[in-house]
């Protein structure tokens, strides 16, 4: 998947399950997450349950990390880095 097909979704699903739908359109793709507060252990939970379930990446822990949750930019181009790797066995 590439930037321009994975950022928007990443940023639905963000301003949808933890920003009451961002009414006030402060969600951008440099909003920091962990900042803000917006990515809490939970939140963080559901959003790696997100991108393994409607995504289909699979993040392994060691990319689990502030840098690379830290806006939807940075999880934007973890996903499509992901994506463009070629799974074990395939």
């Amino acid at each position: 998947m590439t930037l321009d097909e994975v950022t928007p979704r990443i940023r639905t699903f963000i301003a949808e399950s933890f920003l009451d739908g961002d009414p006030k359109g402060e969600l951008t793709e440099s909003t920091p997450l962990l900042e803000w507060e917006v990515l809490n252990s939970m939140n963080s939970a559901l959003l790696l349950n997100f991108l393994r379930e409607e995504l289909r990446v699979e993040v392994p822990l060691a990319s689990i990390n502030a840098a690379n949750f830290r806006d939807i930019t940075s999880i934007s181009k973890l996903v499509s880095g992901l994506t463009a790797v070629p799974a074990e066995g395939a």
